[in-house]
């Protein structure tokens, strides 16, 4: 069990430089026995500004930090010690949610976020940051049994992602974390939506389409 906790971390971010994942285990426990909408694609078929949008609204440190945002961590221990019985809560960046997403499961014990905090260490240290945030991308649930950017583009727009209008984009990560209970017109999600567009985060590099 020891060998599997130190050695299951690399393989599997080893494999994910290689490979989408065929399946996560989000995706079954949120779909069931249903098959999930999930259409993994690369990031250049992704528009830019769907890239920024989760930049802006999930991690803006991403190309900076080493898989923790300690200030968020910070900020999310001390909400934590005033509510004593209250879950702990934020801080997760988006190699957190991948770690989380890609190779674990959800839920917020203990033993999972130790995991989670392993995981991402490795992941960062093997995988490269646009591959996080590729993979990010393709496996972050944006709609009910929906699945990355490119189906949720099609579940709430009928068309691709690389067709997708700012906006669209904006709304669909504004979504997040409830899209199982929002939709794009949700008065929630279009609030935060027009605060995604009003502060979009410029990335250090080049990523997505135009």
């Amino acid at each position: 069990m020891v060998a599997a906790v130190v050695w299951l971390p690399v393989g599997e971010s080893l494999w994910l430089n290689a490979m989408d994942p065929w399946w996560t285990s989000t995706m079954v426990e949120t779909c069931g026995a249903h098959l999930p909408d999930y259409r993994p694609i690369a990031i250049e078929q992704m528009p830019r500004h769907a890239v920024r949008a989760a930049l802006t609204s999930e991690d803006q440190k991403f190309f900076t930090h080493d898989g923790f945002d300690w200030d968020a961590i910070e900020k999310a221990w001390s909400a934590y010690g005033k509510k004593t019985g209250h879950p702990l809560r934020g801080g997760s960046t988006i190699s957190q949610q991948v770690s989380r997403n890609a190779f674990l499961w959800q839920g917020r014990n203990w033993v999972r976020k130790g995991l989670e905090a392993w995981f991402t260490v490795w992941l960062e240290l093997l995988v490269p940051k646009d591959r996080i945030l590729e993979v990010y991308l393709n496996v972050a649930e944006m709609g009910p049994c929906t699945f990355g950017i490119e189906a949720a583009a099609h579940h709430w727009y009928g068309r691709p992602a690389s067709e997708l209008e700012p906006v669209e984009s904006a709304s669909i990560i504004a979504m997040l974390p409830a899209p199982d209970r929002r939709t794009p017109k949700s008065p929630v999600v279009t609030k935060h939506a027009a605060w995604i567009l009003a502060n979009r985060y410029q990335p250090p590099v080049a990523l997505g389409s135009p």
